[in-house]
């Protein structure tokens, strides 16, 4: 699908951006040209590339180092987001603007909610991902891989690693047109499958690739996507994982834990109201003190539980005032059981 198309819904306003590459302007004489759902990318995928990007770009020290994720963000995207977020600085008094869009668009990114979470479990899913190389894997799948650069940057602990990308088809065409158009050639170890897990298998999903072995193990990322997902999904996905995983196989996952949805603090409140315009709501999170036993009835055993603020104490102890975890995000790495 070459055309996808993504809204970015702002402050009562719409910015589209894709198909030829163009944004549209925002306002309401368009607001009736909506693309079909299948035709629309995720925007919070491109906004956690932005995030990786800035802090690649402003983090002396980056815990991730993605100099792709700014050569991914189509330039209509990125002048989707400086517009919106200089109508985010127009829409608080008092508050004075940096000097230009740039610094605009990274001081909203920067304030972000989901900011400290994309950046700290991107480090750790790929630390772990490294223990398990270790151990033997030489299959990586992501699961909602969005503009991951993983497979492009080729850590040198995974160079012989095949890394499966799985994810919708819009969001995967429009990856696929930036990396055209930065003159590069897709890795030969790298897979794409395109699929809607709303409604796919994954186990069907990974056996329409030839080079998939699931009498092998492989290492498995799903982060920032069960929240998008109801409880049922999420356990089918567990299930279906696991059906097509040789033993041993393991899984890093984020999740919200559920009891925030009950007593939300502001600060979620904005996060989920900020999802929820751009049309991808936040629908189910987990129980942590019942998660192994979630886990269990679906094939997995329960390796490791941690909730943001251990891996920020754990990841910024050289000092990173913009690290502000939330006390309701979790990440969990899985193994499928023997």
């Amino acid at each position: 699908m070459r055309n996808a198309v993504i809204e970015l819904r702002y402050l009562g306003r719409v910015w589209r951006f894709g198909g030829v590459g163009q944004a549209s302007a925002p306002g309401n004489a368009r607001r009736n040209m909506t693309p079909p759902p299948e035709a629309r990318a995720s925007s919070t995928a491109i906004g956690t590339a932005l995030m990786r990007a800035i802090h690649t770009r402003l983090d002396p020290e980056p815990l991730i180092d993605d100099p792709w994720a700014d050569r991914l963000v189509p330039e209509s995207a990125r002048a989707a987001y400086r517009e919106a977020a200089m109508a985010k600085l127009a829409s608080e008094r008092g508050a004075q603007a940096p000097a230009t869009p740039d610094a605009a668009l990274d001081a909203m990114l920067l304030a972000g909610s989901g900011f400290t979470n994309v950046i700290v479990r991107a480090r750790y899913t790929e630390d772990a991902l490294r223990d398990s190389i270790a151990r033997g894997t030489r299959q990586y799948v992501i699961v909602g891989a969005g503009f991951d650069s993983f497979a492009l940057r080729a850590p040198s602990f995974a160079r012989d690693v095949a890394v499966f990308e799985i994810d919708r088809p819009a969001t995967q065409a429009l990856k696929r047109r930036q990396i055209d158009e930065c003159g590069v050639s897709v890795p030969q170890s790298l897979h794409f499958i395109a699929a809607d897990l709303d409604e796919d298998d994954l186990a069907t999903t990974l056996a329409r690739s030839s080079a998939y072995r699931s009498d092998l193990p492989a290492f498995f990322s799903w982060l920032g996507v069960t929240m998008f997902l109801t409880r049922d999904a999420n356990l089918e996905t567990f299930r279906s994982i696991a059906r097509c995983s040789a033993a041993g196989s393991e899984l890093a996952f984020t999740y919200l834990d559920n009891r925030i949805f009950v007593s939300p603090s502001e600060r979620f409140r904005k996060m989920e109201e900020s999802v929820r315009s751009v049309g991808e709501p936040f629908r189910s999170g987990f129980d942590p003190e019942r998660l192994a036993e979630d886990l269990r009835e679906v094939g997995w055993d329960l390796i490791q539980d941690v909730v943001e603020a251990q891996l920020v104490e754990c990841y910024c102890r050289n000092g990173r005032d913009f690290m502000v975890p939330m006390d309701y995000s979790h990440i969990a790495l899985a193994r499928v059981r023997a």
